[in-house]
């Protein structure tokens, strides 16, 4: 499932993402009983409860409004419609990535910081991974999560025109990793097959189906063989194993790449 930002109305959006004086809905509506009045702050929180809990396909403005006990009609003087939340959403939960980064030891320490922290975000709000790039958010946490990043790279006195690439690179290559791993944790909820159960029945199949795999496919057999991540025997799911492998030497190549970009540029 995929889900485009900056769907609903933008000057709306953008208002309320970045908290304009007078957008409709910004101020807290005080309702007469008991009940907490609502708020934009409160309806967003909601929602990425929604979406942490039970995922992207289950949001929806009764969804959300059902968790704070109101109707999805009282939602709308605060939030416009579910393309607008989502965005909001998305731009809330970036905040939580720091922003502080010690470059004393040097940018390498720092962007690999950085990296762990990113992917540690992907897999607690794995909803994020299914709102697509193709469209930002614009909002600030979005720009606060790049301009962190940048200030990272900055150090390493690259040319502008080369960071602005490494920094896609950086974005893209975690998002991948992380979303490996959080998809492989959706199928196995919803299929209620695990990994091994499914990768055992259909190898198995194929040797038997394809006698001559290995004369076929020399180099592939080769790269299982010499280059597969050892089972470290706990009961972390194969493709976990393989996904965090990938995140940790992927990492270290791409930076490895930009430090032999540095000493080429001296």
């Amino acid at each position: 499932m995929v889900v485009f930002a900056g769907q609903g109305d933008a000057r709306r959006s953008m208002a309320l993402l970045w908290r304009a004086e007078g957008t409709a809905g910004a101020r807290t509506r005080r309702w007469p009983g008991p009940k907490p009045a609502l708020s934009v702050a409160a309806i967003v929180d909601a929602g990425v409860a929604v979406a942490d809990a039970d995922g992207m396909a289950a949001l929806s403005m009764r969804a959300v409004g059902e968790r704070l006990g109101r109707t999805a009609m009282a939602l709308y003087t605060y939030v416009p419609g579910k393309s607008e939340l989502v965005d909001l959403m998305y731009d809330q939960v970036l905040a939580e990535l720091p922003t502080d980064y010690d470059l004393t030891p040097g940018w390498r320490a720092a962007v690999t910081s950085w990296a762990e922290d990113t992917w540690e975000f992907y897999l607690r709000h794995p909803w994020v991974l299914q709102v697509s790039q193709a469209r930002p958010v614009l909002g600030p946490n979005e720009y606060r999560a790049l301009e962190t990043l940048l200030r990272l790279l900055y150090a390493t006195e690259l040319s502008s025109a080369v960071l602005r690439r490494v920094a896609g690179a950086l974005f893209h290559f975690i998002r991948g990793a992380a979303q490996t791993v959080t998809e492989s944790r959706q199928a196995a909820a919803s299929t209620g097959v695990s990994d091994e159960e499914w990768w055992q029945a259909r190898s198995g199949m194929l040797t038997e189906m394809v006698p001559d795999f290995a004369e076929r496919f020399p180099l592939l057999v080769r790269l299982e063989t010499e280059g597969a991540a050892p089972d470290p025997g706990d009961s972390v799911p194969y493709l976990e194993r393989e996904a965090r492998s990938t995140f940790d030497i992927g990492l270290t190549v791409i930076l490895d790449g930009i430090e032999a970009a540095i000493h080429q540029g001296r």
